[in-house]
């Protein structure tokens, strides 16, 4: 599932014209990194989830040849994260599936971080995996740590905590905790917080650089970060 239905707010002048998952970073659209994470992970097919300027994104996936796409309209409202998700359930199936945000990005070191998640995943404990990545690994990131890391990997709300790490915006999630998701709007905070109640939320700390571009000046950052990255891996 790529969530990419958000209005690019911050993004504006650029996102007056074009949805923010079509910005372009380093000549890739922030869509088409994440999506081509998901293929490199062996993803046959993902669904992605539109709202603002949708035609421009169901024209741009129209012209991918991996993963085949399948588009969840959200034209008539925004769901929020979660909200999206439960609207895409039927497309998703029953068992548990990558999400990954089209604003933010990374470039692997090593083995590919969602091929890692997936390694990493255990149904019997964990209803959500989160990857993660550490504040020297981030560029564009303005906020503060997420989630603090016990050596079981389960986690914690950080509060911003200088030795937390970032949700850094892809993870694993089993379906069944949407079981009984209300209609309409609702983020993925409120499962977060349920999972980490149930001791079932687990984190991985994530390999390599991850990129966040929230508005028009993080772009050159973001660009700087992509080649220093790359080089780095030749």
């Amino acid at each position: 599932m790529v969530l990419a239905a958000g209005l690019g707010k911050r993004m504006r002048p650029i996102t007056d014209t074009i949805p923010k998952p079509l910005v372009k970073i380093a000549g890739k659209t922030l869509l088409d990194w994440g999506l081509d994470s998901l293929a490199m992970a062996g993803v046959e097919k993902a669904v992605v989830n539109v709202h603002y300027l949708p035609d421009q994104i169901v024209a741009h996936a129209a012209s991918r040849r991996a993963p085949s796409i399948a588009i969840s309209d959200e034209r008539d409202g925004l769901l929020d994260s979660a909200g999206g998700i439960v609207k895409a359930l039927p497309e998703l199936g029953t068992d548990p599936f990558y999400i990954v945000n089209a604003d933010t990005f990374w470039v692997d070191e090593g083995t590919p971080n969602l091929t890692r998640l997936a390694l990493a995943w255990d149904d019997a404990r964990m209803d959500i995996l989160i990857m993660l990545a550490a504040l020297p690994q981030a560029t564009g990131h303005s906020g503060g740590t997420d989630f603090l890391v016990a050596p079981d990997g389960q986690l914690r709300r950080a509060a911003g905590s200088p030795d937390g790490l970032i949700y850094a915006g892809a993870a694993i999630i089993h379906p069944r905790i949407f079981a009984d998701a209300p209609a309409g709007a609702i983020s993925l905070n409120r499962y977060f917080d349920e999972a980490i109640s149930a001791g079932r939320l687990f984190g991985m700390p994530m390999q390599g650089s991850w990129i966040t571009v929230g508005t028009p000046d993080a772009i050159v950052p973001a660009e700087a970060a992509v080649k220093r990255a790359l080089a780095g891996a030749q």
